[in-house]
């Protein structure tokens, strides 16, 4: 175990050492380092990149259900919801079940997840219909409380978007 630790430290840091310090050194010739430092890795990300332009109908395309089916209630205003949402909450959207805001080149049949091609997927999140969505980004995974209607949704979808994005995780 130490072994890997020391290896994976190595290769990963101490090894490429020379080249990260000449990245930086550049990097920061075109960005100071206090400019940068406002930043955390998601916001950094997306002014680097852009917002993506995603396809909800590819999405929803490549979406799989567990405990759900597509005709529920839930599904349908959640779906309803993600039509509504700005491009910069879709990309928020995207950032909080995938860990990234890119998207695939080859669409959403191609979402990467910890086991390779992994479809965006809906959990049903039993005993949580207050609560907020919560993710699971190494699986592409929402898990959504049972909620009572659309507007309800919004609200608790768009507040995971938000507070998700801050780093604090509501039950």
């Amino acid at each position: 175990h130490e072994y890997v630790r020391l290896i994976s430290r190595h290769r990963m840091t101490t090894g490429i050492k020379s080249q990260i310090e000449a990245f930086l050194e550049g990097f920061h010739e075109l960005v100071s380092p206090d400019l940068i430092s406002l930043f955390n890795e998601k916001e950094l990300e997306l002014l680097i990149s852009g917002l993506p332009e995603i396809d909800l109908a590819d999405l929803e395309a490549n979406t799989d259900y567990n405990n759900f089916k597509p005709s529920d209630p839930q599904i349908v205003w959640f779906w309803n919801v993600m039509k509504t949402l700005t491009h910069e909450e879709k990309a928020l959207f995207l950032q909080f079940v995938t860990g990234t805001s890119k998207v695939p080149i080859e669409g959403f049949s191609n979402l990467q997840g910890m086991r390779g091609v992994q479809k965006f997927n809906i959990h049903k999140a039993f005993g949580q219909n207050g609560g907020l969505p919560q993710a699971h980004t190494c699986f592409n995974q929402l898990d959504l409380p049972e909620y009572t209607s659309e507007e309800q949704t919004r609200e608790k979808l768009l507040m995971a978007l938000r507070e998700g994005n801050e780093g604090f995780a509501f039950g």
